[in-house]
Formats: C-alpha cells, structure tokens, sequence
C-alpha cells in the first residue's frame, strides 16, 4: 500500500531524472569535436597575421571573429 505522498514523491523524481538526462544529452551535444588548436584555421591565421602585423588593439575584428567560430565549435570563450 501506498503512503500519502508516494506518488508526488515518484513524479518528482521522474521529472530530476528527465531533467538530468536532458542536461547530460545537452552537454554531450556541444562538446567540441576538435581540439581547441585545430578549430577555426582560417579566422585562426587572419587573427594572427593581423597581430604579428598590426597589433592586437587594431584587430578586435579578427579577434572576434575568431572567438564567434570557436563558440560556434562548442568552445566557451
């Protein structure tokens, strides 16, 4: 037999678990599938090029491009 409460007490606990699958399944999700070196080549080089040539404060540009493809990889920059 049943207590009072035992099936509030089951549907609570059905919903942490669904709520836990889903944030594992989330994370799972964006996790990037490169290592942070090898994603992005190609803002990667106009980063650097611009740096080495211009210094860093004449390319936020370059960098900020640079930072939306690795977050569009997964990263948190």
């Amino acid at each position: 037999m049943k207590g009072i409460g035992s099936d509030a007490n089951s549907n609570l606990h059905a919903s942490l678990v669904a709520r836990q699958d889903s944030a594992t399944t989330e994370t799972t999700q964006s996790k990037p599938k490169k290592k942070i070196c090898c994603a992005c080549p190609d803002t990667k080089r106009l980063r650097d090029e611009c740096v080495v040539t211009h210094g860093e404060a004449a390319c936020t540009k370059w960098i900020e491009a640079h930072k939306r493809c690795l977050r569009a990889e997964g990263f948190n920059v």
